[in-house]
């Protein structure tokens, strides 16, 4: 269905109480609004056909004649529109009322959804008019000519891979809401008919309860509540449209709004169903006494993706919110460290040897170190911080990696692999003046032996500090920079080790100018893993995005093909949406394939990884968050981009 996206509405029309005409005009209005947007699917406030605030006025017969007569017209109103539309209206049954929503689609009614919790108490009073539906299971009502409509609480609504659910209002506040069945039995979307008034704070309270139960319900859940025109002898409406996805409010309104309003966005379907494939606890069966009944219907053409609107994030690392980027540093940044620290105290040794490259992922495990070091009250002296120039090394990382260790009063060394790794070409027949992979991976491997030996030497432990994003890609030399004793930066991608280092230059080092000055030039540097020669001015000649593409891109692609499983559709086609403005989509085309063909070539490396810290939700240890063979194959992956 259009890459698993489909469109969604939430409207507040205006209204008049019990005034059923001008009710349905600005019904239609909003409808009319919706389509504009491209929405599939459209939910208005409870009782919206009526009003809400109607009082004694439900038990009148002609309210509720007039109100069938309205739904007539606007089945109706809805040939045609191929927008599945769901309004409240009481609707009687048995000699009983109950507070119903309705749901329409192109001239057929194609079933009724009765409340299920009745709320009396407070400033509420419904029990007065109309009865509990928590009971009404697979039944028929007639509204009006219309006959036999399915009636119960427990219907779903599909239409390919979106699966309409229902509840009204109080149903949410309960301690077990109808929507945690009706998800269990296979709704993806829940739609809340609300008439929430408004009193200090319960708005928050709203929001919580709508992002909670879409989280926990691993759906999206689109609420619509009455607005200002309701009465208002005791109590005020303001008309709160929220729309959720897996936890995460991603559509608000402006409340206490006085004209028709809607709010509209995407639903990424696919994502859901990702998130329940993985969380087995969702398939617990402790419901599996609820019946569902499956009312599977069709619209005439699929959401057309002209019309998507979702936010997406070019950084999804990285929170949405600004001002929670710093909270997320500082708790990664302690993750890191926790886990250092303890893995230090088990081991019962003080002291961790790094290579420092000035550059940005060893700057992070560096301070990460220091951080963890300065909790344990070991001494800094401990940390045996040791610079390996080689061929590639230029003046500029060589001499960040030296003020800053020197700075932050490490014991500092200087072992400069050049004449080693001559010798070693002697040894093994490989010509120096061919710049090949063996000439590079020599130098990562020299290191990682110098490395390695220091430790045993000095009885500490190799500090790794590679991340995520090499990880995926496997720019990392098997058995050289690949490898360590306990790796801090395991799970962070290239994108936020900048955030992270940028975040404790500003937190902890602000004051500290010539550090801070450092760490400001080491986060200007190109990323590079200065394994070839400079250039003539002594520049770096070998930058690693000029090779493999943006950094930024690459992170994308690991977080959209592994968090969600996306297909590689969906990731170019999100990835065009969020990136339009700074890469072409020959660019991104190509980034993609470079990143599918490494992440399945280079599986291998990521087998035998070293032990670090997880610190969010990907991370790529063979031992339990990514399982994958080495030897799979690319190609239905590869065949998909064009």
């Amino acid at each position: 269905m259009n890459l698993g996206f489909i469109k969604v509405s939430s409207a507040c029309p205006m209204t008049d109480i019990s005034n059923v005409d001008f009710n349905l005009m600005h019904i239609k209005n909003c409808i009319d609004m919706a389509l504009n947007e491209g929405s599939k699917v459209i939910v208005f406030p409870e009782l919206s056909i009526t009003s809400y605030t109607c009082g004694d006025l439900f038990l009148n017969s002609h309210l509720i004649d007039k109100s069938y007569d309205t739904i007539l017209e606007l089945v109706e109103y809805s040939k045609d529109k191929d927008i599945f539309i769901v309004v409240g209206s009481p609707i009687k049954y048995k000699s009983e009322l109950f507070n119903c929503a309705v749901c329409i689609l192109n001239g057929e009614i194609l079933g009724v959804v009765p409340k299920s919790y009745i709320p009396n108490y407070g400033e509420f009073y419904e029990k007065r008019w109309f009865s509990s539906g928590g009971n009404i299971l697979n039944r028929l009502v007639d509204i009006n000519i219309i006959k036999s409509i399915p009636f119960g609480k427990n219907i779903v609504f599909n239409y390919k891979s979106a699966s309409i659910g229902i509840e009204l209002c109080e149903d949410v506040w309960t301690i077990i809401p109808p929507s945690s069945f009706l998800t269990r039995g296979g709704a993806n979307i829940i739609l809340n008919l609300s008439a929430s008034n408004d009193i200090v704070g319960k708005h928050t309270e709203r929001e919580n309860l709508v992002k909670a139960q879409s989280a926990r319900s691993i759906c999206a859940y689109v609420y619509s509540s009455c607005g200002v025109h309701e009465s208002t002898t005791d109590i005020v409406f303001s008309g709160a449209l929220i729309i959720s996805e897996l936890g995460k409010i991603i559509a608000e309104n402006k409340r206490f709004e006085r004209e028709d309003n809607i709010i509209s966005t995407c639903l990424d379907l696919d994502r859901i169903e990702n998130e329940r494939l993985r969380n087995k606890s969702f398939k617990n069966d402790i419901f599996s006494d609820f019946e569902i009944l499956n009312i599977d219907f069709e619209f005439k053409n699929d959401f057309d993706l002209k019309y998507f609107n979702k936010k997406i994030s070019p950084n999804p690392f990285l929170p949405k919110d600004e001002g929670e980027i710093d909270s997320r540093c500082d708790e990664i940044f302690n993750i890191q460290t926790a886990g250092l620290a303890k893995r230090l105290e088990k081991t019962k040794i003080n002291r961790a040897v790094l290579g420092i490259s000035g550059g940005l992922d060893s700057t992070l495990a560096l301070l990460t170190v220091i951080k963890t070091f300065d909790m344990l009250k070991y001494e800094r002296k401990n940390i045996i911080t040791i610079t390996m120039p080689g061929f590639g090394t230029t003046d500029r990382t060589y001499l960040n990696a030296v003020n800053l260790c020197r700075k932050l009063n490490c014991d500092f060394r200087e072992i400069s692999i050049t004449k080693s790794i001559l010798e070693h070409f002697k040894d093994i027949g490989h010509d120096e003046n061919i710049h090949d992979v063996t000439y590079e991976n020599a130098q990562a491997r020299e290191r990682t032996q110098i490395l390695m030996d220091i430790a045993n030497k000095e009885n500490g432990i190799v500090i790794g500090t590679g991340d995520l994003s090499e990880s995926a890609l496997g720019w990392c030399t098997y058995n050289g920079d690949h490898m360590s004793m306990y790796n801090v930066n395991t799970s962070i991608p290239k994108t936020l080790v900048r955030y992270l280092v940028d975040h404790i230059k500003n937190k902890l080092y602000e004051s500290q100018k010539e550090i801070s000055d450092l760490l400001g030039d080491i986060l200007e540097t190109p990323i590079s893993p200065e394994l070839l020669p400079k250039d003539e001015n002594g520049n770096i000649m070998q930058k690693t995005e000029d090779k493999l593409g943006s950094y930024e891109l690459h992170d994308f692609f690991i977080f959209h093909f592994i968090r969600h499983g996306f297909s590689p559709e969906k990731i170019i086609f999100l990835a065009n949406e969020c990136f339009k403005d700074k890469f072409s989509e020959e660019y991104i085309n190509d980034t993609f394939k470079t990143f599918t063909k490494r992440f399945f070539t280079q599986s291998f490396k990521r087998s035998c990884s070293p032990d670090g810290p997880k610190v969010g939700s990907i991370s790529l240890s063979p031992r339990g968050d990514f399982r994958m063979a080495s030897d799979a194959d690319f190609s239905i992956w590869i065949n998909s981009v064009h």
